[in-house]
């Protein structure tokens, strides 16, 4: 295959898989001619890259965004018709346009993942974003959760995460009223981190995520992620003696004396990669 073929190759792809050399791994869904809508083999190759990324070494952060003028704008439509068409049947199969896994799989990752959200995000596409453990977006960027508007229910987990960001009252607001919102207000809902002009949105993601990667433990930040969400189940006792293991552990780990080191020698660490501390960080 050519090098002009395997371009072309590429740019079908619908998701695009990028490595940076300072441990970021860019995840750009691919479907700008459908507004990155999730659906048409889009969540399988979502999965695959994740897979992918989780599983290198070298990456340390990855970050999530969309090509064109949508981050997801939710549910492809053509493949939601396919399913309503079937709805007189009692096997009908939501999977076949979620996929095999649901939105918060990635809560369950050991890298920490990043949503830069360029434009539209809608519906499932909000939910994976949700999903995500940081959120920067571009101004004047559309958010929607639409489930309302469209006969659906809050799905797949966003009646969970959404309260836990933005709090009851403005959860009951976007999901009762399905309302169009811009990035603006989702910031000063705490849904996104914050809001940057679009053309800046990758420079400052990507500025963010390298700092992560560069200057924290991976073994701190996949213990630290799994605390967060399996704490929010617990009540503060259990939560705060789960934490007690868990600092005597990192305690042991050679990332522990780099960080000291490097702070007292007032340099950057240089922490070991994930993979070597598996049994360590389950």
């Amino acid at each position: 295959m050519s090098a002009v073929d395997r371009a072309v190759d590429r740019r079908a792809e619908p998701v695009l898989f990028d490595l940076h050399d300072r441990g970021v791994a860019v995840l750009t869904l691919n479907r700008p001619d459908r507004m990155n809508s999730w659906g048409g083999g889009l969540a399988r190759a979502f999965y695959e890259c994740i897979d992918r990324a989780e599983a290198d070494p070298d990456v340390r952060v990855i970050v999530l965004t969309g090509n064109g003028r949508a981050f997801c704008a939710g549910a492809d439509m053509g493949d939601l018709d396919s399913i309503s068409g079937a709805s007189d049947s009692s096997d009908t199969d939501v999977t076949q346009l979620v996929g095999e896994r649901h939105p918060h799989f990635v809560t369950q990752l050991r890298t920490p993942i990043i949503a830069a959200i360029n434009g539209a995000c809608a519906g499932i596409g909000l939910t994976q974003a949700l999903m995500c453990d940081v959120r920067f977006a571009a101004a004047g960027a559309k958010f929607t959760t639409a489930f309302s508007r469209r006969g659906l229910i809050a799905e797949y987990g966003i009646s969970w995460i959404l309260p836990r960001i933005v709090g009851w009252g403005a959860a009951q607001d976007l999901l009762l009223s399905g309302r169009t919102f811009y990035a603006e207000e989702a910031k000063s809902l705490g849904l996104v981190n914050d809001v940057v002009a679009p053309d800046e949105l990758m420079a400052h993601t990507l500025s963010y995520a390298e700092d992560m990667a560069r200057n924290c433990a991976p073994s701190s930040l996949a213990v630290i992620k799994r605390q967060l969400h399996k704490d929010a189940l617990r009540n503060l006792h259990d939560a705060s003696a789960e934490a007690e293991t868990l600092m005597h552990e990192s305690m042991l780990r050679p990332d522990f004396i780099e960080g000291i080191t490097a702070f007292f020698e007032k340099r950057p660490p240089s922490f070991p990669p994930l993979s070597t501390q598996k049994e360590e960080t389950p």
